[in-house]
């Protein structure tokens, strides 16, 4: 198969044997049972590091990211990593941090 470049495909190549797991926050499990119960489509992103947020939501045609951060934490813990920061700061599109359902769900039906 040919390879081509990085900037001839429009994303970023990401090599998974060369990734460190990104931790899940304790809440999202249930988050994400709750949201496909309302027929909210759910993709997990927290997989490709890099600052990439939690979560890409689809609903009426149309796509939410999410940073999940876990409402039980402290807010130091609940901080952006720089690798967040630095996504949020270059990100040319929508992304939320959300806590709770009821904050996703006021992202979603703004």
């Amino acid at each position: 198969m040919a390879s081509t470049p990085e900037s001839q495909q429009g994303c970023a190549f990401i090599n998974p044997y060369s990734m460190k797991a990104k931790r899940v926050d304790d809440n999202q499990k249930e988050i994400v049972k709750q949201i496909r119960r309302l027929g909210i489509t759910v993709v997990h992103l927290h997989t490709i590091g890099k600052g990439c947020p939690d979560l890409l939501l689809g609903f009426q045609k149309r796509n939410y990211l999410i940073e999940l951060k876990d409402y039980k934490k402290t807010n130091s813990q609940k901080k952006l990593t720089e690798d967040e920061v630095e996504f949020f700061n270059t990100w040319r599109g929508q992304v939320n941090i959300c806590e709770t359902l009821d904050d996703i769900l006021s992202v979603i039906n703004k």
